[in-house]
């Protein structure tokens, strides 16, 4: 008997536990801290309840979520295309650069022939210079000496430096008015030396003009 009592009465709080367990589960999700409205509504319905959702709630937060991934996702595309902008502008200075490069490099091998050409030419100039002084010195000192001295230092000479001294004698006679000694210094020399280094000064003249 006592045993049957304390069986009905385990069996009793075993139900009252279920029953309390049941009715907490149903108030959780009542009030919405816990989900599980689908297996309750039935219940819901009969009792005439409506439940607190969060529905509502977690569909602004996912809005919210969706409206600052779209954000991001617009800043990342705006940041990809201010590096594509940069490496186009890179790409166009780099080739501008190496066009400068080329175009000073032409300019300072132009710079480099000219200085080369005027060097040259000062130096065919100095050179002129120099043996047009040459010249004049030797037209003095073959006027200052007797003729038949003159022709035998002219004889022993390149034609082209007795061309040269004949010529400018001729010139520096014509400034003063007077006559020149060229003629008689060829008519002493050798006919056929004579002869060569008149054609020779002849042909120097018709190239010249």
């Amino acid at each position: 008997m006592s045993r049957g009592k304390t069986i009905g009465k385990s069996v009793l709080l075993i139900l009252l536990i279920l029953i309390l367990s049941l009715f907490g589960v149903v108030w959780f999700d009542f009030i919405g801290v816990i989900q599980a409205k689908k297996y309750f509504a039935p219940l819901y319905k009969l009792l005439h309840l409506t439940p607190q959702t969060s529905v509502s709630a977690t569909e602004g937060n996912e809005l919210e979520f969706d409206l600052y991934e779209d954000r991001i996702e617009k800043r990342l595309e705006a940041i990809d295309l201010e590096k594509e902008a940069l490496a186009i502008s890179l790409k166009e200075i780099e080739v501008k650069q190496q066009l400068n490069d080329r175009t000073a490099q032409e300019l300072k091998d132009k710079e480099k022939e000219l200085q080369e050409r005027e060097k040259t030419f000062n130096n065919r100039v100095e050179k002129y210079d120099k043996r047009s002084e040459n010249i004049e010195l030797a037209v003095s000192r073959f006027n200052g000496m007797p003729p038949a001295d003159a022709v035998n230092i002219l004889s022993e000479m390149d034609d082209q430096d007795v061309i040269d001294i004949l010529n400018r004698m001729d010139e520096i006679a014509a400034e003063n008015g007077v006559a020149s000694n060229s003629g008689y210094y060829l008519s002493l020399m050798d006919n056929k030396v004579a002869a060569d280094r008149i054609r020779k000064s002849l042909n120097k003249t018709a190239v010249i003009q």
